[in-house]
């Protein structure tokens, strides 16, 4: 079976598929596991972390099943794009999920792993990660494993605003044991994880995630042509994220209409994804279509949350959201819903912004005035965000991923 797959093993140097056999590593090879190059916050934090290694001298390659998506034009010029590719990954009744796909990918990583032997495979995402340990285990390369936990995994399993996904827990719990490292990007995951499978909570490292680059504060400083943030306008409510059950905007549309009816004021999600005409059938029987926007997935959110009066997180569960921290470095106001993941650590308990229940739009409209009304300053705010610094995160990653002996 494995005999059969077909892989590219040699894909071109840099950010290619196909050519010339990979350069050697000049201090060792890290290969990075994803599922597709789609734009969600633990893809991007996975591409900056495989940027970052290899400036650092690592040979890197960014093993995917499915080639495709937002994040291909953001590969860093220094890696190796390396798409696996299974036969039976090309059946119609695989290609339909991505779970079948990953299950169906199996074999075409363990040529991966046989071929290019990196010294280590990081994975990133549930079935990712599960589909890594099968690899690992059936390649025999002596590849290091370690897997990167990014998502509160008991909500994401049992959470009431979604289809019920009970053998997650069923698969971390057999599965996870075997990997040579467990990374969690925060500290309620990290608990989470080892309450879930029984691992020791001391055997799971917490490292946040790589957000606040030099690339971001550049990004941040791009000029801005909405009409919606001239200076004469009213303040805009920002939200940012996949349009998913996960992120629960509907929470968000509601506490937005309880505020437009007492002053005026804008909201602007910007994401893609399964749930958008339904959030935009909500807004119109609200009654905020009109002072309502979702531009879709933007490459740059930056200088939008650099002129939002605030922004909004209103998910129902993370892992470490990403998007409170690029808006705080942006000098942005923040509120959170205090969702099982790292929001609440992020705010340090409410210190550098509101937290409400999940789910609580009344909560959620009081705690966006009162930040409209008395926004923290933007320096206190960018100070707190530079703790979870690309380069702060790197140095301890690297510590896990290639220990020295």
């Amino acid at each position: 079976m494995v005999d059969a797959v077909m892989v590219d093993c040699t894909a071109k140097h840099p950010g290619e598929v196909g050519g010339s056999v990979a350069p050697p590593a000049a201090k060792g090879a890290i290969a990075l596991f994803l599922s597709d190059l789609s734009g969600g916050g633990s893809k991007q934090r996975a591409l900056t972390l495989a940027d970052a290694f290899a400036a650092n001298g690592y040979r890197v390659d960014i093993v995917v099943v499915r080639p495709e998506g937002q994040l291909r034009s953001k590969l860093p010029n220094r890696v190796r794009l390396v798409p696996l590719q299974f036969w039976l990954a090309r059946l119609s009744v695989v290609r339909n999920t991505e779970r079948r796909q990953l299950w169906a990918n199996i074999p075409a990583l363990v040529r991966y792993l046989r071929c290019e032997r990196p010294d280590v495979l990081l994975a990133t995402g549930n079935y990712v990660n599960f589909a890594a340990v099968w690899a690992c285990r059936l390649a025999r390369t002596g590849t290091r494993l370690v897997l990167r936990a990014s998502n509160h995994l008991s909500q994401s399993a049992w959470n009431p605003n979604r289809k019920t996904r009970p053998l997650r827990p069923v698969f971390a719990r057999l599965l996870y044991p075997w990997a040579d490292a467990i990374i969690a990007v925060s500290e309620d995951v990290a608990r989470d994880l080892a309450r879930v499978t029984g691992i020791p909570r001391e055997r799971i490292a917490v490292i946040p995630n790589p957000v606040v680059t030099g690339e971001l504060e550049e990004k941040a400083r791009s000029p801005l042509d909405h009409p919606w943030f001239r200076p004469d306008q009213p303040p805009v409510v920002l939200g940012v994220g996949r349009l998913v059950s996960q992120k629960d905007f509907p929470t968000l549309l509601r506490a937005f209409a309880r505020l437009r009816v007492r002053r005026p004021i804008r909201l602007m999600i910007l994401g893609e994804g399964k749930v958008r005409t339904q959030l935009a059938s909500l807004a119109q029987q609200l009654g905020i279509s009109e002072n309502t926007s979702f531009p879709g997935y933007m490459d740059n959110p930056y200088p939008y949350m650099v002129r939002s009066a605030v922004c909004v997180l209103s998910s129902a569960w993370e892992g470490l959201p990403g998007v409170l921290i690029e808006a705080m470095a942006c000098g942005c106001p923040v509120v959170s819903t205090d969702c099982p993941g790292g929001a609440a650590e992020i705010l340090q308990g409410g210190v550098y912004g509101p937290l409400v229940p999940v789910g609580d739009d009344t909560a959620l409209a009081m705690a966006i005035e009162s930040v409209l009304d008395s926004p923290p300053e933007r320096e206190h705010l960018q100070k707190r965000a530079r703790y979870y610094s690309a380069d702060r995160a790197v140095e301890q990653y690297l510590e896990i991923l290639l220990p020295e002996d």
